[in-house]
């Protein structure tokens, strides 16, 4: 059997203890978060839900759908949720297919601590954007994972793509 090896992710995990135990939720925080701040990893609010970019990416373009209500499982959200994430979720790989080209995906969410939740007290849904070759020994070996864009950068080329993808729809 294969293993995806990612120590860089306890850095992600540990970072939500504090907060944790303070009872405060880092994504109910980030949605009331001024998008224009350079802290905020907001790209983009609907009705009801919204994309962040991910703190501790797997990949460049990292970004996570995450409801506005603070649920913590699938069953909670109603039809109109569900619905408006899975529409979200099309329109985050339309920008992200501008921004970045990808040539694949991952895509799902982790539903419980045992199934790899940092934060299961929150659903929210990942999209990682692939691309051939995007594997290496960084990680393995120097228990490090090379990002190849900063997200600040991410950051913003998104914020614009997901108004120029809104403007063409409407």
């Amino acid at each position: 059997m294969e293993k995806l090896w990612s120590p860089w992710r306890s850095n992600y995990i540990d970072s939500f203890k504090e907060k944790k135990n303070n009872n405060e939720c880092v994504f109910c925080s980030a949605q009331n978060e001024n998008m224009e701040n350079d802290d905020c990893l907001v790209v983009f609010k609907s009705t009801n839900c919204f994309v962040m970019l991910n703190l501790y990416p797997y990949n460049s373009g990292h970004v996570m759908v995450i409801p506005n209500r603070h649920v913590s499982s699938l069953k909670e959200l109603s039809k109109d949720e569900l619905n408006e994430m899975m529409e979200v979720v099309t329109l985050s790989m339309e920008a992200l297919e501008i921004a970045m080209k990808p040539q694949g995906y991952n895509f799902g969410a982790n539903l419980g601590k045992a199934a790899g939740a940092g934060i299961d007290v929150h659903i929210h849904f990942h999209i990682v954007p692939r691309w051939n070759g995007d594997t290496n020994f960084m990680p393995v070996l120097g228990e490090v994972k090379i990002i190849s864009q900063d997200l600040l950068v991410t950051k913003k080329n998104l914020i614009n793509i997901f108004n120029e993808v809104l403007k063409k729809k409407k």
